[in-house]
């Protein structure tokens, strides 16, 4: 029996580390932090489509209307493209226009430029240093009264779900592959990627705008692969994603995500 049970505790033990170690590259929310959120795009949403990160319609990319346009300080240049925020209405600092006890879950998936002609605590929201989320009115308004306009926050960083595996689309020409990486989970926004085609090596892939990358080289005709790391330092590849006959405007959906 005390074999059996050193076996078993080593068991448990190994198991634990196993568990430890897969648990180490999952994204962790952040601390909450103070910040303030108004609305933008009518109330169905509409005037959210496209943007800035150039995920065009939200429905199709999957984002839908639980989205905002990020100030200067957060959308950093467009980096942080497909970062994910839950955000609660700060009844601390606010008891008129708060909705207590909800919170939403968005994507960060425009810019909120800033307005230097008014003032960064009265109506220029989006100025740096504020930490401001311009917010797709339905989600805006679960935490918020409609009539306040604009309202106190607490947010926090959190893990992006993504639903099903990561999405590329393909756009471009010969010799110019820009391709919109969207559907990221984990951390959710990509700080690098890599492209392959089967006849190639890896070709390290550049920002263009937004979620959009860049690689320059011919890879007509041949399944494409690809290399993506998220701002938490997690890589993963994702092989033959499109198959030989792609072209370009079409989007291919992985089996893998964060």
């Amino acid at each position: 029996m005390g074999k059996l049970s050193a076996a078993f505790a080593l068991a448990i033990l190994g198991f634990c580390c196993c568990l430890s170690g897969s648990m180490t590259n999952a994204f962790v929310a952040s601390a909450w932090v103070k910040g303030r959120a108004t609305f933008y795009g009518g109330s169905d949403g509409s005037g959210t489509m496209g943007g800035a990160c150039g995920y065009g319609d939200l429905y199709a990319t999957g984002y839908g209307l639980t989205t905002a346009a990020l100030s200067t300080v957060l959308f950093n240049d467009g980096g942080s493209c497909g970062q994910c925020f839950t955000i609660k209405c700060d009844t601390a600092r606010d008891t008129q226009w708060c909705k207590p006890g909800t919170q939403v879950t968005i994507t960060g998936t425009n810019f909120c430029p800033p307005n230097y002609a008014e003032p960064a605590d009265a109506g220029g929201w989006c100025n740096p240093p504020n930490s401001h989320f311009d917010m797709a009115q339905p989600s805006w308004e679960k935490i918020g009264i409609y009539k306040g306009g604009v309202i106190p926050v607490m947010f926090q960083r959190t893990p992006c779900a993504g639903n099903g595996g990561v999405r590329f689309t393909i756009n471009g020409r010969d010799y110019f592959q820009l391709v919109l990486i969207t559907n990221v989970g984990g951390a959710g926004n990509v700080v690098a990627a890599m492209l392959k085609g089967d006849k190639t090596d890896w070709v390290k892939m550049t920002r263009n705008w937004g979620a959009n990358w860049q690689a320059n080289g011919y890879m007509d005709g041949q399944a494409l692969s690809f290399k993506i790391t998220t701002s938490d330092g997690v890589t993963k590849q994702f092989d033959n994603v499109a198959p030989a006959s792609w072209r370009f405007g079409q989007t291919f959906t992985s089996a893998v995500n964060f």
